[in-house]
């Protein structure tokens, strides 16, 4: 006669169905060994798609964003190729979706306006380099040509940085009057002209050329100087006086 089932009985059974320990999975550990690598080492260490990496993980608190920011940079170049790209660039990407696509735009707007503080601090002729630094975040990664202009007193002290007109992928187009008119409008001494190429190469065209002749001739009249026109791409930046051009 066979002995009732007992508790004990039922507990070594259910020790062997208890099923297997799942593997950990790849990358268990991954943010927790990055962020002490990053405070032990600096952040000026760390690579850019570790850099980013770190950064998405605020948007994304779960799972493994490697391959992401990887996917990104290489969609996109570069980092400021990353930050610089459109909300709608961004969602091409897959598992980048509006929070993670508004996050990047934040990030390169903080970007953008400390660099505009070290601009419009002192004036701009004895800033150059930050001046420099300024226009290549705004621009040079921008997919459509866009004209713009800096407005400067008589100081040479930072009025107003506007975007004049937004084009194509190769043209903006520009009227010199509207400048010279909204030069007058801000009472701006002096102006600088600036505008992108997307193709990357900052080489004046002749069109760039003959268009900030236009403008030179139409704001001389009213006594308003034009120091400089800048033509930003990613490769470098371009500047009409240094090239010897005005």
């Amino acid at each position: 006669m066979s002995r009732p089932f007992s508790v004990e009985d039922a507990a070594a059974q259910t020790q062997l169905w208890r099923p297997a320990p799942q593997p950990k999975p790849h990358h268990a550990g991954h943010r927790e060994r990055l962020r002490d690598r990053a405070t032990a080492g600096g952040l000026a260490a760390v690579p850019d798609y570790e850099l980013l990496e770190l950064f998405l993980y605020r948007s994304i608190p779960r799972g493994d964003v490697k391959p992401l920011a990887k996917q990104l940079l290489g969609r996109f170049g570069s980092l400021g190729g990353v930050l610089g790209a459109t909300p709608e660039e961004l969602r091409t990407v897959a598992g980048v979706g509006e929070a993670v696509a508004l996050d990047l735009k934040l990030l390169h707007e903080a970007t953008l306006r400390t660099a505009k503080e070290q601009v419009a601090r002192r004036p701009v002729i004895s800033s150059w380099n930050a001046l420099l630094a300024y226009v290549k975040t705004a621009l040079a990664h921008e997919a459509r040509e866009q004209f713009r202009v800096l407005f400067l007193d008589k100081k040479n002290q930072l009025i107003a940085d506007e975007i004049m007109n937004r084009g194509t992928v190769d043209h903006a187009p520009v009227y010199p009057r509207e400048v010279v008119r909204r030069a007058l409008e801000l009472s701006a001494s002096a102006l600088i002209l600036v505008h992108n190429h997307p193709s990357g190469d900052p080489t004046p065209s002749s069109a760039d050329v003959d268009m900030t002749r236009q403008i030179v001739d139409a704001a001389r009249p009213m006594r308003i100087s034009i120091h400089d026109h800048l033509v930003v791409g990613r490769d470098g930046t371009a500047s009409f006086k240094a090239l010897g051009l005005m």
